[in-house]
């Protein structure tokens, strides 16, 4: 298919459609943060077992994006999508009915494997339809939409709490998702791409670069979507604050997050990539390790600077991973980066912070995962595919 040289018109209708979908993706599955001690108290667990409902979801989530990094490019990215879309739809209008939290954990296996269908789809998608020269902002644009939901999903929650209870949210997710479906069915144009061969994957995964990239986006998740997953339980549960507080605070704290994620996309046409990615995660390391210090009223402050920061490491991410990986492995590659990382980040890290709850404190889980983030950080200088 011809490029667009340009992102405007068409073109950049298209990406804030994309962007809208992952919008929608993303919140769905963080959803069941703000409402997590709604779950907590219907079903009577602890923090340990509430916390591993991301576990589950990031272990549906990292299988589904490897497989898709394989396969997608086979099948075609646009049926990939597709059925994305339209498995997120039926499993959000079952979830309702959902009675037992055993069954929830099987839920959750199933949303996150469809969740991870989209980014190693989306990802060549972009490169595909976008000139190289506008990949940094494409990219930076389209991520708008996990920064967006980050920051907007405990408002979303909020106001559809005074209106439905949890379980009638998924059927407005539902909804919206079919939606999305029957508009991406006519929107998009289908691409495929040859399948990598089994020669070259054995020379992915002998490259320094995929694991070095790989730990980075672990603590990158970590601080992130593990902070995010278990902040209401420690805000309500450990410090005592209300709900409605809770996720007033942690949605507050992303809001800024949405321009950083434009500039940053913006600024590695221009600037050092190395650079800016090791100070947006040394700096990540630093204030998620004051989040554990600091005095109870000092944590709507550091939330606030943590996302900051963590927010422009994933636009650049993506960006280094677009620069590091040629076009035919470029979708398998990403697979196994987000499979690692998110299944370890977004689902290893929340169960662990969990465990330290009830154990001893939530406190001591967030310093020791942002001392090992600042360490981390240093990685970044090992890639030597990007500048």
């Amino acid at each position: 298919m011809a490029r667009f040289e340009e992102i405007k018109g068409r073109a950049l209708l298209f990406l804030f459609f994309l962007l809208f979908i992952w919008f929608t993706s993303f919140s769905v599955r963080i959803i069941f943060s703000p409402i997590l001690p709604l779950l907590e108290d219907e079903f009577m667990i602890n923090h340990a077992r509430a916390s591993g409902i991301f576990a589950f979801m990031s272990a549906g989530y990292g299988t589904s994006v490897l497989l898709a990094g394989f396969f997608s490019g086979r099948v075609g990215y646009k049926k990939v999508i597709i059925t994305c879309i339209a498995s997120l739809s039926l499993i959000s209008f079952l979830l309702p009915f959902v009675r037992n939290f055993n069954l929830l954990y099987l839920a959750m296996l199933a949303l996150g494997f469809s969740h991870g269908l989209y980014i190693p789809s989306t990802m060549p998608l972009i490169t595909e339809y976008y000139a190289e020269k506008n990949w940094g902002r494409a990219i930076a644009i389209h991520d708008i939409g996990a920064s967006t939901a980050i920051f907007a999903t405990p408002l979303i929650a909020l106001g559809l709490l005074h209106f439905l209870p949890w379980r009638g949210i998924f059927i407005v997710y539902g909804s919206v998702f079919a939606l999305c479906l029957a508009v991406f069915i006519f929107a998009a144009t289908e691409v495929r791409i040859v399948h990598p061969a089994r020669a070259v994957f054995r020379d992915i995964v002998t490259m320094r670069s995929l694991w070095f990239m790989t730990v980075l986006w672990i603590f990158g998740a970590g601080c992130n979507l593990g902070i995010y997953a278990i902040t209401p339980l420690y805000l309500t549960k450990e410090l005592g604050l209300s709900m409605d507080y809770a996720n007033t605070v942690l949605s507050i704290s992303r809001l800024v997050a949405i321009g950083v994620a434009v500039a940053c996309g913006f600024l590695v046409d221009r600037f050092s990539l190395k650079r800016m990615m090791f100070s947006m995660l040394l700096m990540t390391g630093i204030f998620t390790v004051l989040m554990g210090l600091s005095p109870v009223k000092y944590t709507g402050m550091l939330l606030f600077f943590q996302a900051f920061f963590v927010t422009g490491f994933f636009p650049m991410g993506l960006v280094a991973i677009a620069r590091t990986f040629g076009r035919e492995v470029r979708s398998l590659a990403t697979g196994m980066i987000l499979a690692a990382s998110f299944f370890t980040g977004g689902g290893i890290v929340p169960w662990l912070l969990g465990v330290s709850g009830d154990i001893y404190s939530f406190r001591l889980g967030i310093v020791i995962l942002g001392v090992l983030t600042v360490l981390t950080s240093f990685l970044v200088y090992r890639l030597k595919e990007i500048k």
